[in-house]
């Protein structure tokens, strides 16, 4: 009888531990899948938001006027050194992998890596899916295994239009091998695959390139006709996937071993990723069999084990509750931050052109009063000439008549010429970088501000040594800087005893060299480093802007050149801008 009871008792707690174990595996399980779930969502959120970052760019770049002129001219080797340098400084400010230009046929002429040992430039990507899509017009994405560079990335790409056609197209590469170190040594595997199953990106370096999907001939044919991942060696993980409840379970072979891991996935569409969270079930049985061990010693303590067991759901669900509204809250803000950079982006492309206009039109309006007395003048004087003529034909003094009326010819072809100039001046500029005369410029100038120079009563002396080469620039931008700046010593000497200019330009070591010097007031040293910065101004409310000199420092760096201002001795200001000869810039490309 006793020996019965033993036996029912043991045969009793043998299946209450079965049971209990069965139980007890699947609540943690589920508690495993919910912190798992999380973490899968921290995951996806992180590699959509690094993604999204570059999601914008190369429409906004391939916008570029150099990227337009370039591939419209993609042999000059000027246009492509210039868009070299921009690429390789725009792909340092935004921290991507590479960013490079192709021409319809695939060819690469410009790339941020034109000076590195893995050069993009003259590569070949028409077989990429990004090439075609964008010259096809569309804003395209891609991830693959670089062919030249070797190293994984994410391309998003845009076509290239001049005047509503296609003219190339330019990629973003963004390195994802960052967000891959990130994973490794944490309590989940993560790993991201291909519509084909095969592994892109995982925390286990051991499973790259392996497929979770059974490899078909059809899926390693549509893999190797992208050449997505270039030579790699593909293969299947050897995997058996099995089941608990609603829970996806997997099982790895790995060597002489196994180990089996709680599944749960998402699919990103706009990357066509699924994105993959593993979590070692073994954890989950230890885990489970410690509580089995822990309920059966609270089985003898009845009331104080069922006391620790309610009050550790509790704080379970809690934990589980604040950490889903954490990743709400968080997804919330990302997609704020989100949408207000896509926003202020679009507003600075809207106003920059405005702005570059702004600041010529405005140094128009500041010269009116000027400009008015020049066309006053000459009109007053054609009248008088008109109405001497008139008496003379009256007194049939043809000839002297004629003279006068050649007087009137002259000053209607002078206020002609100061509207022609103005007019040029204040049209927005659609020209490219080549070879202009110095000399040339400073007469067209001259045409603009010899009215402002008038009414401050100032002198304009110029010096220029004999010989000058043609620099690059542009003439009507180049004419922009030079009326911002003399009108800016003309303010500075208005009422002053000496009111005398300079203007002087020199060679100096493959450059040109203009200097312009006023006997101002100069330019104070607690402004000197701001004083090319936009809005910043000394002068009154009204009287300007503060775009001019930061408009101008900008014309001058498209150039290739530089503007800076510095104390002339025994006061005043100096301005000076540094220009390329355009004999030495070609020299140099060649």
């Amino acid at each position: 009888m006793i020996l019965a009871l033993v036996l029912i008792l043991i045969a009793a707690s043998l299946a209450l531990a079965t049971i209990g174990n069965r139980l007890l595996t699947r609540n943690v399980m589920a508690e495993a899948s919910l912190q798992a779930n999380s973490a899968l969502r921290l995951a996806t959120s992180a590699l959509s938001g690094h993604l999204s970052r570059y999601e914008t760019l190369p429409a906004l770049i391939a916008d570029h006027e150099d990227m337009k002129e370039l591939i419209l001219d993609p042999d000059n080797p000027a246009l492509r050194r210039a868009a070299n340098l921009y690429l390789k400084e725009i792909n340092t400010l935004l921290e991507s992998s590479d960013i490079y230009v192709m021409t319809m046929d695939g060819n690469t002429i410009a790339a941020s890596n034109f000076d590195g040992v893995a050069s993009f430039v003259g590569e070949n990507f028409i077989y990429r899916p990004y090439f075609y899509e964008a010259a096809a017009g569309k804003q395209a994405r891609f991830y693959a295994l670089g062919t030249t560079s070797a190293k994984r990335g994410y391309y998003f790409s845009a076509p290239i239009e001049v005047d509503g056609t296609v003219r190339g197209v330019i990629a973003f590469k963004v390195d994802i091998e960052g967000i891959e170190t990130s994973w490794r040594g944490g309590e989940y595997k993560i790993l991201v695959h291909d519509p084909e199953g095969i592994i892109f990106m995982t925390g286990n370096p051991e499973w790259l390139y392996a497929s979770v999907l059974p490899l078909t001939p059809e899926r390693l044919e549509r893999t190797t006709a992208s050449r997505r991942y270039s030579d790699a060696v593909l293969r299947e993980l050897p995997i058996k996937r099995s089941a608990l409840d609603d829970h996806v379970l997997m099982t790895v072979n790995q060597g002489a071993g196994s180990r089996e891991y709680l599944v749960l996935e998402q699919y990103m569409p706009d990357a066509d990723w699924t994105v993959k969270v593993l979590f070692d079930t073994g954890t989950i049985h230890a885990q489970a069999r410690t509580m089995l061990v822990a309920i059966l010693l609270f089985l003898c303590l009845f009331g104080l084990g069922l006391a620790v067991v309610i009050q550790r759901r509790a704080r379970l669900q809690e934990r589980m509750h604040m950490q889903i509204e954490a990743q709400a809250e968080l997804e919330r803000r990302v997609e704020e931050r989100t949408a207000d950079l896509a926003r202020v982006n679009l507003q600075l492309r809207q106003t920059q052109a405005d702005l570059i206009q702004a600041g010529k039109l405005a140094g128009l309006g500041q010269m009116s009063a000027a400009l008015s007395h020049e066309f006053n003048q000459p009109l007053a004087a054609a009248k008088t000439y008109a109405d001497s003529a008139t008496m003379l034909i009256d007194r049939d003094r043809i000839s002297e008549a004629r003279d006068n009326l050649g007087r009137i010819s002259n000053l209607i072809d002078r206020m002609a010429s100061i509207s022609r100039h103005l007019r040029n001046f204040a049209r927005k500029p659609n020209e490219k970088l080549s070879a202009i005369s110095i000399e040339e410029v400073v007469e067209e100038t001259l045409e603009i501000v010899s009215a402002r120079l008038g009414t401050a009563d100032a002198t304009l002396s110029l010096n220029f040594e004999p010989g000058l080469p043609p620099v690059q620039g542009g003439s009507v931008r180049l004419q922009q800087v030079l009326v911002n700046i003399l009108t800016n010593a003309c303010d500075a000497v208005e009422g002053l005893d000496d009111r005398a200019i300079e203007l002087s330009a020199r060679r100096d070591n493959g450059r040109v060299v203009i200097e312009i010097v006023d006997r101002g007031p100069g330019v104070p040293p607690a402004i000197m480093e701001r004083i090319f910065d936009p809005f910043f101004t000394t002068k009154g409310v009204g009287k300007g802007l503060g775009l001019g000199l930061s408009i101008s420092y900008n014309i001058i760096k498209d150039f290739g050149g530089s503007l800076t201002v510095r104390e002339r001795e025994g006061g005043g200001a100096l301005f000076r801008i540094d220009l390329l000869e355009a004999e030495a810039l070609h020299e140099a490309a060649e």
